[in-house]
């Protein structure tokens, strides 16, 4: 069996890996296709896509990751296939990358008010906008200058959600999402559905329906930290609703170094069926009449 990785991150997001550099790594590792899914930016799939153009053995699917509400849950949705030009795409990106810079300068804010005082032109933020920085970077600066021991430890006591540097920022609607990758030319993932911290079934099969209802198309049912169950449990969510399967490693280099491309923390394989079947999915909504 043969696999792929539709959900990864590069340095034009919160990764650390240049989008080549993904690209090269899904192809050193023979995978069928890997998709470049940065959060609310599509700046590194040029490259990225010039980089898949020689190899057809390893398809380079172009994608995004969106956070937005439902439930007063954050969840994220990804686009794979989509076409970066679009319009719409890139106005909803627009107001998303807007929002992100409003809770970037909150945080930088709040950690001083913390006491951590950290300046966007130390080196840990690569050199990026107030714009393009997420918090892994301040992660990974609060581990160097204030003596955090891991990036993970930042997330558990800081910068993760509820605590004392988390900062609630504007999503998008989740239907919006939807119709936009839609009218981007592409299909609609819900992207790791369920957690270790909320195992809750009830509100993914509630959630399920109402996202179906929306145009969701896929749902991703092979993740990094799913454990054999969720997988089942959200295989059985997408049987019961009529969505597709995706799944991925949520891949970002060193700001997460237990996960690895393809293979997650080491147990995780999607089988290149799924790539397919999503691969067909995209062909039928083209030919829907109301999709341009």
């Amino acid at each position: 069996m043969d696999y792929i990785d539709l959900h990864t991150h590069s340095t034009a997001s919160d990764g650390t890996f240049t989008p080549a550099e993904v690209y090269a790594s899904a192809l050193d590792l023979n995978l069928t296709a890997v998709a470049l899914t940065d959060h609310d930016t599509t700046a590194g799939l040029e490259e990225f896509l010039a980089a898949g153009a020689e190899h057809p053995e390893c398809e380079a699917v172009p994608g995004v990751e969106v956070a937005c509400k439902l439930a007063d849950r954050e969840i994220h949705i990804i686009g794979l296939f989509i076409d970066r030009r679009s319009k719409v795409l890139q106005e909803m990106l627009d107001f998303c990358r807007t929002q992100r810079m409003k809770r970037n300068r909150d945080i930088f804010l709040k950690l001083r008010y913390l006491g951590y005082e950290l300046d966007i032109n130390m080196p840990e933020f690569g050199g990026k906008q107030l714009l393009d920085i997420a918090r892994p970077h301040f992660a990974r600066a609060l581990v160097k200058y204030h003596g955090f021991s891991s990036i993970q430890s930042c997330f558990e006591k800081l910068l993760g959600y509820n605590k004392p540097a988390w900062i609630k920022r504007q999503y998008p609607l989740p239907e919006n999402v939807i119709e936009v990758i839609h009218k981007a030319g592409g299909i609609a993932v819900w992207a790791h559905p369920v957690t270790r911290d909320v195992p809750d079934r009830a509100f993914l099969m509630r959630s399920c329906r109402r996202l179906k209802s929306m145009g969701l198309d896929a749902i991703e049912g092979y993740y990094s930290m799913f454990s054999a169950r969720e997988t089942e449990l959200v295989t059985q969510a997408a049987e019961q609703y009529g969505l597709l399967l995706s799944g991925g490693s949520d891949f970002h280099g060193d700001n997460r170094p237990n996960t690895v491309l393809a293979f997650g923390s080491g147990g995780l394989r999607v089988p290149d069926e799924l790539f397919f079947k999503l691969k067909n999915g995209k062909c039928q909504l083209q030919e829907l009449p109301d999709l341009p």
